[in-house]
This record gives C-alpha cells, sequence and structure tokens, in this order.
C-alpha cells in the first residue's frame, strides 16, 4: 500500500522506491516534502492530496489522476506521464527535467514560473492552463492542445507549435512572446489578425 510505504519513509526519514503501486486511491495524503525513486503508479488516484516540494526521479505514471492536488515546487527528473489527469492542479514553480508526458488531460492547471527542460509532450490537452513566465528549454510539442492557454511573458522561442492548438491563447499587449516562435502558415494568418494586420 502507498500509503503505508509513505509513512514508512517518514518515520525513517527515507524515500519511497523501488515498487510498483496498482489500483490505489488516496485521499488527502500529505506527500509533501517525499522523495519517490525508481516507482511505478498504475490506475492511481490522489484525492486533494499535498504533493508540494515532492521529488520524483525515475518514476512512472500510467492512467493516474492527480486533478485538483497540490505540487507546488515539485521536482520532475526523468519522469514518464501516460494518459494520466491533472485537472485544476498546481505545479507552479517546479520543475520538469526529461519529463514525457503522452495523452494526458491537464486543463485548468497552473504552470506559473516552471521550468522545463528536454522534455516531450505529446498529445496532451492544457485547454485554459496557465503557464505564465515559464522557461521552456530544449522542448519537443506533438499535437499538443493549448486553447485558451496564458502565455504571459513566457518566451516561446525555439518551440515549434505548427502541429499544436493555439486557438485563443492570451500573451502581453507586445506580443513579445511569440518573437521566434515556430507556426504553421494557418497559424501566423489567425495571429496576424489577432494584431490587427489586414491581410489582403
Amino acid at each position: 500500500m502507498l500509503a503505508q510505504a509513505v509513512e514508512q519513509a517518514r518515520e525513517r526519514d527515507d524515500y519511497v522506491g523501488e515498487a510498483t503501486f496498482e489500483g490505489e486511491t488516496l485521499e488527502d495524503l500529505d506527500l509533501s516534502g517525499l522523495r519517490m525513486e525508481s516507482v511505478r503508479l498504475i490506475n492511481c488516484t490522489f484525492s486533494g492530496c499535498d504533493m508540494e516540494n515532492i521529488g520524483l526521479y525515475d518514476v512512472e505514471l500510467k492512467n493516474c489522476d492527480l486533478s485538483n492536488c497540490k505540487l507546488a515546487r515539485s521536482y520532475w527528473k526523468n519522469a514518464r506521464l501516460t494518459d494520466c489527469k491533472a485537472l485544476g492542479s498546481s505545479f507552479d514553480r517546479s520543475s520538469f527535467k526529461e519529463l514525457s508526458l503522452t495523452g494526458g488531460i491537464f486543463s485548468y492547471s497552473n504552470y506559473v514560473e516552471t521550468f522545463w527542460e528536454n522534455c516531450t509532450v505529446k498529445e496532451c490537452d492544457f485547454k485554459d492552463a496557465f503557464f505564465s513566465e515559464v522557461r521552456f528549454k530544449k522542448v519537443a510539442l506533438s499535437r499538443v492542445n493549448f486553447s485558451g492557454v496564458s502565455f504571459f511573458k513566457t518566451p516561446l522561442k525555439n518551440l515549434d507549435l505548427s502541429d499544436c492548438n493555439i486557438d485563443g491563447i492570451a500573451f502581453s499587449d507586445t506580443f513579445s512572446e511569440l518573437r521566434g516562435a515556430k507556426v504553421s502558415a494557418l497559424q501566423a494568418v489567425d495571429l496576424a489578425v489577432r494584431l490587427g494586420i489586414k491581410i489582403v
């Protein structure tokens, strides 16, 4: 049981590692400040859990639900999330390094002041999420839904958004965040219209 493993790690001032947990439902569990290493979580649900400052190293989450959880200042290193949910969750000021996200739903979640490095995001839904003041470094995107996302003060230089949904994305008044971003011709037309450019 994951709850017992967490309790034991607290008692030993240790970490949860080298284990697989499947089909568990955890409610209001305090995982803050915990370290998990080489852990697999399959079909697990975290409801209202406090996971602030958690450290996740070489972890795999598959079909897990982290919706409405507190994950601020969390640290993710070499983690893989497949078909997971984190609707309305808070990841602000977290760091993601060598993270792989595939097929997840992360709508209405908060990524303010996060740092992403060497990450791959494929076929995920971030509708109406907050990506303000984010730093991206070597991030690969494929068919990601960013519709309605706020990228306020987030430089998108070198990000390839050409096959992503960027309908209704929000920027600062100057649209400076878009400098150096890669977009498709159709996206460029839509953005030009929003900038007040008349295309003839």
